[in-house]
């Protein structure tokens, strides 16, 4: 029966490789953009081909073949958690959103009702955007949960300053700390001499380099994407 099987997920794949041209064999490509059909309705019948012998023309080796898949299983995980990273950096950008728009100036100077409609306008949004739960786990050990912990305190306490310039010059010592961390092809930090990459917070830093790789990057795209919004606040003011 299983040979059947393997017979039917056969014929199926010569016919979508002549109705289809051959993906490109670099998976990493920008261009191998894989559809959900092929990764998760059909997993027997892109497993199976290796497993045929009529498929290769050297000796049946099941090791190599289980190797093979799990490579490519591998390299699948590796990009459906790269992209759901992605998302849950799209939903800290909405909360970040929101948390700036309950800080801005011009909404405290607006009347007692207007101010109290606009807050709930952006309960209402909060709780929609708390339908959708993310969790990409990140290990860490307890210092870097700590260290992780400061980082946010420090950045939420920014955002409620209610000053854009002030913000914006907190936002850019905290910004530099961020470049004065490097990281060589070996994957070992360094730092920058502060001459280099202009003044920065100690207190961030210091708590920044307790935190993972990981962290250390979604904390700059975090910064960088506060600071181009404090920009726009400050030319506007």
């Amino acid at each position: 029966m299983f040979e059947n099987l393997l017979g039917i997920f056969r014929k199926r794949r010569r016919c979508d490789e002549q109705l289809s041209p051959q993906p490109s064999s670099n998976y990493d490509s920008d261009e191998d953009e894989y559809n959900d059909d092929e990764n998760y309705a059909h997993p027997a019948e892109w497993t199976g081909a290796y497993f045929s012998n009529s498929q290769i023309d050297r000796p049946f080796n099941a090791n190599e073949r289980f190797v093979t898949i799990l490579d490519q299983l591998d390299a699948r995980v590796e990009k459906f958690r790269k992209d759901s990273l992605n998302l849950q950096e799209k939903k800290d950008y909405l909360l970040m959103s929101m948390d700036l728009i309950k800080s801005n100036e011009l909404l405290q100077n607006m009347s007692e009702g207007e101010r109290e409609e606009i807050m709930l306008y952006i309960q209402r949004v909060s709780s929609r955007l708390a339908t959708v739960e993310l969790n990409v786990r990140t290990v860490r050990d307890a210092s870097q949960e700590d260290s992780l912990s400061q980082i946010n305190a420090l950045i939420d306490t920014m955002i409620k300053m209610g000053d854009p310039v002030i913000g914006r010059q907190r936002c850019q010592l905290y910004l530099n700390a961020c470049c004065a961390s490097t990281i060589d092809p070996n994957g070992r930090m360094g730092t920058l001499h502060e001459a280099d990459v202009g003044p920065i917070d100690k207190k961030f830093e210091s708590a920044l380099l307790g935190c993972t790789l990981d962290d250390q990057k979604n904390i700059k795209k975090r910064l960088q994407a506060l600071m181009g919004y404090l920009n726009k606040q400050t030319v506007t003011n």
